[in-house]
């Protein structure tokens, strides 16, 4: 082996490794997007939501029309994602803090379901986060397709959406349920 040959496989490695990597990020988009899609891009502002359906811990269904009279804040989020794992505990601090004022439902699409999102939450007891599911295939449809996690919505007190965004930026969240619970 020559001096020469080391780094010419090193960049070999490297470049397999980035296209391996670049293909299972794209795969995982794809089923992602077949799993959670619905419309071409996200539901505009305004949008009737009431029919999402979403399920907790014990299987007990609920809809978004079930919480109608309140402001609700909708984070889709997943136990294997790094922006996500960074914004649940603002979300778990705004669901402790909601009370009468508004709700706060963290759906996880983890493709284990609950087998995953248990384990997680058994392990981060500190959050203190009460989870939900979506109830079925489609069931997240109403919000349009979801390209990214996490992905926030606000949905005012009539079920429709006021403000979606994909990503995690501290404080964002607050400021947009506190908005959204001055304009009603």
């Amino acid at each position: 082996m020559t001096d020469a040959y080391v780094p010419e496989s090193r960049w070999r490695l490297v470049v397999a490794a980035v296209l391996v990597g670049g293909g299972l990020l794209l795969g995982g988009v794809a089923v992602f997007r077949g799993l959670f899609g619905g419309k071409a891009e996200g539901a505009a502002s305004g949008t009737d939501v009431r029919r999402v359906a979403f399920r907790d811990a014990e299987g007990n269904r609920q809809t978004l029309a079930d919480l109608q009279g309140k402001v609700v804040l909708v984070d889709v989020w997943a136990t294997w994602c790094p922006p996500c794992r960074r914004s649940l505990p603002e979300v778990a601090e705004l669901q402790k803090a909601g009370g009468d004022r508004y709700v706060v439902l963290p759906i996880s699409v983890d493709q284990g379901g609950w087998g995953d999102v248990k384990p997680f939450l058994s392990q981060n007891p500190q959050l203190g986060l009460t989870a939900y599911l979506p109830d079925g295939g489609g069931a997240l449809e109403a919000f349009g397709e979801i390209r990214g996690i996490p992905t926030t919505l606000v949905i005012d007190r009539r079920g429709r959406l006021v403000k979606r965004w994909s990503g995690y930026g501290e404080g964002l969240a607050r400021q947009a349920l506190e908005e959204a619970l001055k304009a009603q």
